[in-house]
């Protein structure tokens, strides 16, 4: 599942202590593996390779130059969110003609200068978007590639706050306008309005829900077709679950099983968007004990991590393992791991079972490698965290620390 293990009772990532990373970086910090990440991205372009599908990454989850790079060496295309996103994908070297672009919410200035990298399709959210995809294009003279995003309306059976394909989300085209606008397309002439586009959600552990949406965008496709209208690309989304607690994720063959046999036959391109599956456990968050607070009633392991660092527990009450970078055979006690930020919503974890630690002993937050630096944040004026690669026996920094002088160089005192 991932490259970090125990070795003569200490954590290592591939083969290169913990510990000592930290005793050259400091804390917190992310360290990733890159076995781990090109191995998760591997198994995905094994499980799905009958059907030869373009994996583009989604970099909301992870949005590192090093780890694009390391994707796209492997042949990964970039799902992007945003312009800034586009930015660091080209910076990393992502072929344009594999960059799919989604949000529901691109400016005119985003979108023009999408259109000047000849990215390969426009995620549509809404027919407003679409006109004024339509608009830009033919102001630039450009013909460009739009995928519809459908909303199927089915309850991907998540966390509410990354469920996004109901119709009570802001996401997707409900399937009556999406038939309106293939029906009138004409109306739409610096478009070519060749493909379906579906994501319902983020973190789903069970496929039925999958199945249920791609069939009824299949039925949709079918629909079309006997209007006369044809599409060449079916983008199903991401949104394969990470494994947080051994074994409640379903595996990329497992999906594979499912969603093969309806995909084979469309004849059409395949486009995926997996971004938590495959940079998740390839991810953790080095962090430091300060001290045990215990008030009488609860005990509370105080660390030099916390929410500005890795949100998810605070904002989705999600669950990390968290673990001794040394093992120790010191009494085990229940404790909320918390860290300094001034919210009592800023923990880590609560309730857990870890052995007795002296001030200074480092943690490993698991499963971090997803939606953790990418979310993190300057609150309190705290500065983000660095982020170190492992490549077998090396380690090398890929995101220095941020220092004071940083929280301070874009404002100015008037």
């Amino acid at each position: 599942m991932h490259a970090f293990k125990y070795k003569h009772n200490e954590l290592y990532c591939e083969n290169v202590r913990v510990s000592a990373v930290a005793k050259k970086v400091g804390t917190p910090f992310y360290l990733y593996s890159h076995q781990t990440l090109v191995d998760h991205f591997l198994k995905i372009k094994k499980a799905f390779a009958s059907v030869n599908p373009l994996i583009c990454f989604a970099m909301k989850a992870n949005g590192n130059l090093t780890v694009i790079k390391t994707l796209v060496n492997h042949g990964a295309g970039v799902d992007i969110v945003s312009g800034g996103e586009l930015y660091k994908a080209l910076k990393a070297g992502a072929n344009p003609q594999k960059i799919c672009y989604a949000s529901v919410g691109k400016t005119e200035q985003e979108i023009s200068n999408a259109i000047s990298k000849n990215i390969l399709f426009f995620n549509v959210e809404s027919e407003a978007e679409l006109i004024e995809i339509n608009r830009i294009s033919k102001k630039l003279n450009k013909k460009i590639h739009v995928a519809l995003r459908l909303n199927p309306d089915v309850d991907a059976v998540t966390h509410k706050s990354i469920t996004t394909g109901t119709l009570k989300n802001k996401f997707g085209i409900d399937l009556k306008t999406a038939q309106a606008i293939f029906l009138n397309q004409k109306r739409f002439s610096s478009l070519k309005i060749n493909g379906i586009h579906i994501h319902i959600g983020s973190q789903i552990t069970t496929i039925a829900p999958y199945v249920k949406a791609i069939k009824k965008t299949i039925s949709f496709i079918n629909t079309l077709k006997a209007s006369g209208i044809s599409i060449d690309y079916l983008n199903i989304g991401g949104g394969m679950a990470a494994d947080y607690t051994l074994g409640i994720a379903q595996s990329a063959d497992a999906f594979a099983k499912a969603l093969v046999p309806l995909l084979k036959p469309t004849g059409l391109k395949i486009i995926m968007e997996p971004g938590r599956f495959i940079v998740a456990n390839a991810g953790i968050l080095v962090t430091k004990a300060l001290y045990l607070k215990d008030n009488g009633v609860k005990k509370f392991l105080i660390v030099d991590a916390g929410m500005n660092d890795l949100v998810r527990p605070s904002l989705y009450d999600a669950y990390h393992e968290i673990i001794p970078v040394k093992k120790t055979t010191s009494k085990r006690i229940t404790v909320d791991v918390v860290g300094p930020i001034c919210e009592s919503g800023d923990f880590l974890g609560k309730n857990r079972h870890l052995p007795m630690l002296p001030n200074g002993a480092l943690l490993a937050v698991m499963t971090a490698g997803a939606y953790g630096y990418a979310m993190s944040s300057n609150y309190n004026a705290r500065c983000r965290a660095a982020e170190v690669m492992v490549k077998k026996y090396q380690f090398s920094i890929i995101n220095q620390r941020e220092t004071y002088a940083d929280l301070t160089r874009t404002e100015c005192i008037k």
